[in-house]
């Protein structure tokens, strides 16, 4: 059937860049005057007025904003940091995931070892019985291979052939006994190795989740640091708003201050407008994009079908996955890319990206499906309850995104980041993937054009349409539909 490719035609096309482009015109408007315009400068005569208080005012005020400029800048990097271990913690429990999924099959293997050593023991024990029959009929039972019939033969050359013919039946019963026998060596032979593979296997999940461990255990100390020095910068921005109160009252004397205020009551209404429009724009932007994913059956299919054989995105147990992973040993990312034009493609990928806006953030939360429920983080999530929310966090935006058109990304950015074809971040095409910090392991975003990318950015938010962000992007933007 063509009828979702006719969805995406270039009406559709049309519509979805009007949107988009009224979110981007929307959001530049309200981010063009972020910071209100410099105040005139007093008169020397208001200046004189105004004498040692203002001077003592701004000075001090001067080294405050400085003190918590600097403060606020080491909250900044306390936060990458906290945001890199809390990846670190995605990445864990993806190891996790894969060292279980290998002690899973390590199981499996030992179980069939031991079902075959049993078997080779009957067969053993079968010979066994077989040659101490054969035993009992050459010594107890007349016949051609009876030791008796040896014995009574009518002249020695005569028993003398009946005595190589019963030495080579005896060999060749004793040739099955051992040849069995070695086989039940070799097969428990196997089984010892089997077992040692599974104690090796075992030993690496215990590995992983201890490493699991480590990472919130990392992503809390980080934590405690960002709210340590959160607290100093509190501290600063107190006495700095207590100088500037000092400093508007001596202010408040000088002539022309209230015009100063007048254009910052004038400013702020116009944010305030330009605001609404950019959430409205957003708004219409997302039940555009809602209503054709809804109507756009076969990219649910592919993103049902690619989330079928993954675990949950969890802290993991040890039961097996609903169906076993075409890889154990690493992310199921195999895809088969489904019939349409590469723009087709990135429309479908965008539009799921869209219809997700105004979800709220939940660290750990997004499957192929939507939004899921959030897990644990150990600091700053758990700090917003996003355990107790349902949403996304960045890396699970993208695996909705790109599961509607038949692609399984991992749950971690830094694997993301591996993915696909790497293009220079400045030869960004739209249906890209953007990313920050070290391999990847900070933040992903997906590129729509003009500057612009929707992401899931970080507890207390929800996803949003924003400017691209050049600080600490990575050189590379990753295309997974070429």
């Amino acid at each position: 059937m063509r009828r979702p490719a006719k969805r995406r035609g270039r009406p559709a096309r049309v519509a979805t860049e009007l949107l988009v482009a009224a979110v981007v015109l929307a959001c530049g408007m309200a981010s063009g005057h972020a910071v209100p315009p410099p105040p005139a400068n007093p008169s020397d005569g208001d200046l004189n007025a105004a004498g040692a208080q203002v001077d003592a005012g701004v000075g001090e005020v001067g080294t405050l904003i400085n003190q918590v400029a600097s403060a606020e800048q080491q909250l900044q990097q306390l936060d990458d940091a906290i945001a890199v271990r809390r990846e670190a913690v995605n990445k864990a429990l993806v190891d996790l995931q894969m060292a279980r999924d290998a002690a899973d099959a390590a199981a499996r293997t030992v179980t069939q070892c031991q079902a075959d050593l049993a078997d080779a023991g009957t067969k053993v024990d079968t010979a066994h019985g077989n040659f101490d029959k054969y035993v009992a009929q050459v010594y107890m039972r007349p016949g051609s291979t009876s030791l008796i019939n040896y014995m009574a033969a009518p002249s020695p050359e005569i028993a003398l052939n009946r005595a190589q013919v019963l030495t080579i039946a005896s060999k060749n019963q004793r040739q099955v006994v051992d040849g069995l026998r070695h086989a039940q060596i070799d097969q428990a032979n196997k089984t010892s190795a089997a077992k040692q593979a599974q104690q090796a296997a075992d030993a690496a999940a215990a590995a992983a989740d201890a490493k699991k461990a480590e990472a919130q255990n990392a992503v809390a100390t980080a934590q405690a640091d960002f709210n340590q020095q959160n607290s100093v910068r509190n501290g600063l921005v107190s006495q700095r708003d207590s100088a500037q109160q000092r400093l508007d009252a001596a202010r408040a004397n000088v002539a022309g201050l209230q015009s100063q205020r007048d254009a910052f009551l004038a400013w702020d209404q116009q944010r305030k407008t330009e605001e609404a429009a950019a959430q409205a724009a957003a708004h219409a932007a997302a039940v555009a994009a809602a209503a054709r994913v809804a109507a756009d059956r076969a990219a649910a299919d592919r993103a049902n079908q690619v989330g079928q054989s993954h675990r949950p995105h969890k802290v993991q147990d040890s039961s097996p996955p609903p169906r076993r992973p075409t890889q154990p040993n690493r992310p199921d990312t195999s895809t088969t890319r489904p019939s349409g034009s590469r723009s087709e493609l990135v429309e479908t990928v965008v539009d799921r990206a869209m219809s997700q806006l105004g979800v709220v953030y939940a660290w750990g939360g997004g499957d192929e499906d939507g939004p899921t429920l959030g897990i644990r983080d150990g600091g700053t999530a758990d700090s917003y309850g996003d355990y107790n929310k349902t949403g996304f966090d960045c890396s699970g935006l993208m695996i909705y995104a790109f599961a509607g058109v038949g692609v399984s990304l991992p749950h971690y950015s830094g694997y993301q980041y591996t993915m696909g074809t790497r293009v220079p971040v400045g030869d960004r095409a739209r249906g890209d993937m953007l990313f920050w910090g070290p391999g990847g392991s900070q933040h992903v975003a997906l590129y729509i054009g003009n500057n612009k990318m929707i992401e899931a950015p970080q507890s207390g938010e929800v996803v949003k349409v924003s400017t691209v962000r050049e600080d600490g992007i990575m050189p590379y933007a990753v295309r997974i539909i070429s």
